[in-house]
Order: structure tokens, then sequence, then C-alpha cells
């Protein structure tokens, strides 16, 4: 079985950078595969891609080692055993909000005894190895979203659900949970404070906590508060911003800082 490069960094302590994937094509995919994050996450609730359009993309990630999770529409068990089939080593569940519904997700991530996923790896056991069966329980990455006051209201019993590896913070919906604006990076009062009382809880309960930022300096601050697991912005904005930059500078006549 191939090693989830998540869980070994978690175990020697470190923090994972990851990339997060919203254009539902193979090529971009690839590209940014190169770009040394650590493991790549292909967004298939906010994103653009569907499913079916995932496949060609889990097959780019494939020419390097990083890490392919995806992200499912929603909390049912059928795109979670389809992705998992097609290869991705790790699922982010969206709107977990009590141990019941971590339970199902977790379920349907885990063969039996420990779940109710179906045999059939098709694609995961040709590039993860002949020895999927009986080891992807342990190798599969499972990760509940945290995204609502009501989440973070139970978070302990969310925490000790059995087979729950992760918990990855959701800030938008965070924030609108709590009466107020979506975005990246929030810094009102009781938004953050909700957000390094997850962090805090995590850590009480031994399981590592995740957040996607929207910048490199939110980031490297919530590794301070103690997140190891740090997607920043996705393909899409990323792109978007180099291109601004880009333009911007060129039309002013002076090249932006660390331009190409």
């Amino acid at each position: 079985m191939v090693a989830n490069r998540v869980k070994e960094i978690w175990a020697e302590g470190g923090t994972v950078c990851n990339g997060w994937l919203g254009i539902p094509d193979g090529v971009p995919a690839e590209f940014m595969a190169h770009q040394g994050w650590d493991s790549i996450t292909i967004d298939c609730q906010h994103g653009l891609v569907e499913l079916d359009a995932a496949l060609p993309m889990l097959q780019a990630l494939s020419t390097t080692d990083v890490t392919p999770i995806l992200r499912v529409n929603w909390n049912d068990p059928a795109p979670i055993m389809k992705a998992l089939d097609m290869g991705a080593m790790g699922i982010i569940c969206p709107m977990i909000n009590s141990r019941e519904e971590c339970e199902r997700f977790v379920g349907a991530c885990r063969y039996a005894p420990d779940g109710y996923r179906s045999v059939g790896p098709v694609r995961a056991a040709l590039v993860h190895g002949g020895d999927y069966i009986p080891t992807a329980n342990e190798s599969v990455l499972t990760m509940a979203m945290i995204e609502t006051k009501q989440a973070v209201e139970r978070l302990d019993e969310i925490l000790t659900t059995p087979g729950l590896d992760s918990i990855y913070v959701g800030p938008s919906d965070l924030s609108v949970s709590y009466g107020h604006s979506a975005g990246f990076d929030p810094k009102t009062p009781v938004v953050l404070d909700a957000i390094h009382k997850i962090a805090e809880a995590a850590k009480k309960h031994g399981i590592p906590a995740g957040i996607h930022t929207g910048s490199v300096a939110y980031g490297l601050e919530m590794v301070e508060a103690g997140y190891q697991f740090i997607t920043i912005l996705n393909d899409i904005r990323l792109m978007t911003w180099a291109a601004k930059n880009a333009t911007t500078a060129f039309k002013a006549g002076a090249p932006a800082k660390n331009a190409p």
C-alpha cells in the first residue's frame, strides 16, 4: 500500500501544506501537483468539478507523490465510496454537525468491520497496491468539516468518533453561522475565538486540525494556533492573483516584486 504522506507528516509532528483544485481539468491539476504541495484536494462541493471530471485530475496528481484528497459535495456514501474507488487517499466531508453525522461519514470510508464501505476499489487498488483492501482502513484519511456554531458546540462528541482522522474548518460558513460576513481569514473576535477553540479541542483529543486560508500570512498564524493542515487559496484564485499582479505591474510600467 502506498503510504499516506499526510499521516506521515502528522506522525512526525509536522504541518501539511495543502493545495486546492476547482478547475475541472487534468492539465492545471498536473501543474499544481508539481509545485511542492504535500497534498492536493479536488473540490467537488464548491469548485466547478463534478465527480466524473475528478478522475483525470486524480490521474494527473499521480504523476507526483502528492497525496490526493477529494472534498465530496455532501455526507452521502455514494460519492464518498466512488471517490475512494477512483483513488482518492482522503475525503473531506462538509457540514458535519453531530456525532451521528460523523459516524455516517467515517463508516462510508471504512471497510467492514469498521464501516460499511462496499468492496470494489478498481483504480485505487491499481495505483495504491495489491494490498489495498486490507490496508485501506488505516491509510485512507477521514476529515470532517467543522463550519457551524452547532458543530463547535458539539466538538467533543464529534472528535471522539472512532475512525475520524482529522477535522477541517470552513471559515466562510463558520463566519456566517455566527452572524458575520463570509470570507477567508476571519478576524471577527467571536469567529476567531471559535477557530482557536477548535484547534484546542482537536489537540486535546489528539486529532490534527486543518483550515482553509486566503493568504500565507494567515496560514502561518493558524500554524501558531495549532493547526497542522493548511490550505492556501485554490488554483483559480492563485492564477487570477498572479495574472492581476502581472497586468497591473505591466500597465504601471514597473515589475511587481518577485514577478517572473
